[in-house]
């Protein structure tokens, strides 16, 4: 009778513990269905903001992101889309927030909300190592600037020169194709990708003389204030602690 008691006391000890690991899994499974998505839209053609490595997107814009969903307890999704599709998604709810090395400007305050600053960039114009252009001064209206479509090199430049001396391109990539080939003259393009693009080109070389120093920042719908008091504040903590220039300068420090 003892050692018939003392069997069923331990098929009961099992399968209380299967119930209670499956218990556990059922919860943690429960938690995984039940964490809100953070919906990025991005492009990912602006090393090293944001590229691709094999089908991930990575880079600066691509971790801070990672580090602002994960202080608010979300799961983070990357669209890559067009840049100048990036704000009407934003605007339409399609994304919960756009981060694409983009600077705040008064254009596109008038179509969407921006968090904070986050990273400082630098606007640089490529040119050919023979070219005639040495500095900022040598464009005019009879020059042909290639931009990527939708940045502010595009905007600036439309307001500097004029927009029969702009050619919008998709990528920015295509406006170094552009240059090389000689159907532009140069191309104005953030900083760091212009650094990416000139060590991947022979030939090529960026002026001494920035065009233009702007503030990136995250965009927002104008009437999701909560998500970017949120995300401002998760934002704030990161940048407090370290991480924001840790991330930059794993990728920029790497150039």
């Amino acid at each position: 009778m003892k050692k018939f008691l003392a069997i069923v006391l331990a098929a009961i000890m099992i399968c209380v513990s299967f119930v209670a690991c499956s218990s556990k899994t059922d919860d943690k499974s429960n938690n995984d269905s039940q964490q809100a998505t953070l919906t990025l839209a991005t492009n990912a053609e602006f090393p090293p903001y944001e590229y691709k490595e094999g089908d991930e997107v990575i880079g600066i814009d691509a971790e801070v992101a990672k580090a602002i969903a994960d202080k608010l307890g979300m799961k983070l999704e990357i669209v890559d889309t067009k840049f100048d599709s990036i704000i009407p998604g934003v605007q339409s709810g399609k994304y919960d927030m756009g981060m694409a090395g983009m600077t705040v400007t008064p254009e596109r305050e008038e179509s969407v909300a921006f968090s904070d600053s986050y990273a400082t960039g630098i606007q640089s114009i490529i040119v050919k190592e023979d070219s005639d252009i040495k500095s900022v001064d040598d464009l005019s209206s009879s020059s042909k600037i290639g931009v990527q479509l939708g940045t502010t090199g595009d905007i600036y430049a439309k307001d500097d020169f004029g927009a029969d001396a702009v050619a919008e391109m998709d990528k920015g990539a295509d406006a170094v194709q552009a240059l090389i080939a000689g159907k532009v003259d140069c191309v104005i393009i953030d900083n760091e990708p212009a650094k990416a693009f000139v060590k991947a080109n022979e030939g090529l070389k960026i002026l001494d003389t920035a065009y233009a120093q702007e503030d990136y920042a995250i965009c927002f719908a104008k009437d999701n204030t909560e998500l970017k008091d949120k995300v401002n504040a998760a934002l704030k903590e990161l940048i407090a602690d370290g991480t924001v220039q840790k991330i930059v300068d794993k990728y920029i420090n790497a150039e």
